[in-house]
């Protein structure tokens, strides 16, 4: 029995292992894979390898990959990407491991700056990114420093501004937030929307030059093929779509691609290496097939799954309400536990205050009584020192009065009755001048007794309304809510493929597109102030020959659908006039 062949393909997210027989063609291998992880767009995608020469080629499906030049290697080494891609990846793009392969390689492609990106919108499809991989921003989960193992901007755009990575990852993070709400598959579908509009989004290109030997690139997409100077990968400057070409071919370094419009000449052009002319028919059939695919009504299979595909969104949808009507509900009673707690809080404190001034009031009370007490005591004091007085002054009438009997009866003289009499008449006004001041004192303290006492009626009336007001009312109950192989001369022959143009509905509708940031006022929006922004901390001496290129394009009010319908003004035969004069 042959001995089975070990296989390692890497996806843009996972790696796969299979062994396959001497015999296994590319087709089936290319099967196993899109079994294995579920993909059935499998239009846009192929398998690709390093050859022994070191460039990469792409797995050709008709024959066995052992008869392919696959590098020696145990295991052999196969790359899944995407070969071809969609005109409007809204419009085309059906089951979400398609969008998701497509959204990672992309991404890796702006990254690698293999595909040029302003830094305004680098940093808003960063925030993309970043909710496709994180989903909504959350202060508690998402801390300081999430983003900085992240690699999510081009290394150019970085070296080009001053920043720390900590700044960028709070410019990021403000965009991050503002994608509350939106699935991980809608943030990556939104990445492409912008990344589509890119102008080196989706262009494979190749080193040609006309019959004059101008070095020039030679441009395929699926809208076509364009034509660039050496200098400049962004701006097209010649453009033919593919209603316009029926049929391609070339023989040994030569190509020739022939015009629907007969009058037409061909256009004619020379690539480097055999190699390279095969890949580019390769590519031209495979672009072409889909723009006419596109340009037809859809087959029942495709029918079959964009129903699948809405039906499965429409359970996503109703899934993702039933548990935002559930976090709703969490939220909702987190909130009410919040504020009864406050409330409870606030009850507690109130109670405390309660407390503290029934306890000031007790306090208050005794130092009152205490001091009616005292007064009362002074008062008596008083009372008894004017009596004390009074018997004194009754005592010295008394003398007086003996004293005078005792002056008439034994008849003394005259002057010591007198001399007596003064003195006891001085010291009766003495007395009567101490009672009149005890009494004065006395009254003094009688007042001052009775404001004691109405003071102290008034607290014991302050005290019982404190103590009768209702309790306040009990905290509310708690609920729990709860990716050719030989350049020998046995492949110099002619190689041809007419391409079928009949029963299309070509209006060329592509030339009258909008970019997303036209068409979505919030982008437009969001990609001003990141202009502004990163303005400030801009070094412009940093600017690639690409940076200079695209702010001549804004400048000029050029994008890559005005870009388009430029270039293809005129007919067939003035552009290709246009080409053989560059």
């Amino acid at each position: 029995m042959p001995k089975a062949v070990n296989v390692r393909v890497t996806t843009m997210d996972a790696e796969l292992e299979f062994a396959i027989q001497p015999s296994t063609t590319g087709k089936q291998l290319f099967d196993q894979v899109v079994k294995t992880i579920g993909l059935r767009e499998v239009w846009y995608f192929g398998l690709q390898y390093m050859d022994g020469k070191g460039y990469y080629t792409w797995l050709k499906l008709d024959k066995k990959v052992s008869s392919q030049d696959v590098k020696k290697e145990n295991p052999l080494q196969f790359k899944f990407r995407a070969k071809f891609f969609p005109e409007d990846v809204s419009e085309e793009l059906i089951q979400d491991i398609t969008q998701k392969l497509f959204f990672l390689q992309v991404k890796e492609g702006i990254l690698s700056d293999e595909v040029y990106c302003p830094p305004e919108t680098a940093v808003l499809l960063a925030s993309y990114s970043v909710q496709a991989k994180f989903g909504d921003y959350n202060k508690e989960v998402h801390r300081p420093g999430y983003l900085l193992s992240e690699r999510l901007l081009p290394h150019r755009v970085l070296e080009q501004h001053k920043l720390s990575r900590e700044q960028w990852e709070e410019r990021i993070q403000v965009w991050h937030e503002e994608h509350r709400g939106m699935l991980k598959e809608d943030a990556m579908l939104e990445y492409l929307k912008i990344a589509q509009d890119l102008e080196m989004y989706g262009v494979n290109y190749f080193d040609i030059k006309n019959k004059k030997g101008t070095e020039l690139w030679l441009g395929v997409d699926a809208l076509g093929l364009n034509i660039y100077e050496k200098d400049d990968k962004l701006t097209p400057k010649i453009g033919f779509p593919w209603s316009e070409i029926r049929n391609i071919s070339f023989n040994d370094k030569k190509f020739i691609i022939k015009p629907i419009d007969k009058k037409s000449p061909d256009f004619v052009f020379y690539a480097p290496r055999l190699r390279i002319n095969k890949r580019i028919l390769q590519l031209c059939m495979g672009n072409h097939e889909l723009y006419m695919r596109r340009r037809k009504p859809d087959t029942i299979e495709v029918q079959q799954m964009k129903a699948q595909a809405r039906e499965e969104k429409q359970q996503k949808q109703m899934e993702r309400a039933q548990l935002e009507n559930e976090k709703k509900k969490r939220e909702a009673i987190e909130k009410e536990k919040e504020q009864m707690e406050r409330e409870k809080q606030d009850l507690m404190l109130r109670l405390y205050q309660f407390e503290e001034k029934t306890k000031k009031a007790e306090k208050d009370l005794q130092d009152q009584l205490q001091r009616a007490m005292m007064l009362e005591q002074e008062r008596r004091r008083a009372e008894e020192e004017a009596a004390r007085l009074e018997a004194e002054r009754q005592a010295a009438l008394v003398a007086k009065e003996e004293l005078a009997r005792q002056a008439e009866n034994q008849k003394k003289s005259q002057e010591q009755l007198a001399a007596e009499l003064a003195e006891h008449t001085a010291k009766i006004t003495l007395l009567e001048e101490a009672k009149r001041r005890k009494e004065e004192e006395a009254d003094t303290w009688q007042l001052r007794a009775k404001e004691a006492q109405t003071d102290l009626e008034k607290t014991k009336e302050e005290l019982h309304m404190v103590m009768t007001a209702p309790p306040p009312p009990p905290p509310p109950p708690m609920y729990d809510h709860l990716d050719d192989n030989s350049d020998s001369e046995e492949n110099a022959s002619t190689h041809s493929a007419d391409l079928q143009t009949e029963g299309i509905n070509d209006h060329r509708n592509e030339e009258d597109r909008l970019t997303e940031a036209e068409k979505n006022e919030r982008v437009q929006k969001q990609l001003r102030a990141l202009t502004s922004e990163l303005a400030q901390a801009r070094d412009e001496s940093k600017n690639t020959q690409n940076d200079l290129l695209h702010s001549e394009n804004v400048r000029a009010g050029r994008d890559k659908y005005k870009t388009l319908r430029q270039i293809r003004q005129g007919n067939t035969k003035q552009r290709i006039d246009e080409f053989e004069a560059l």
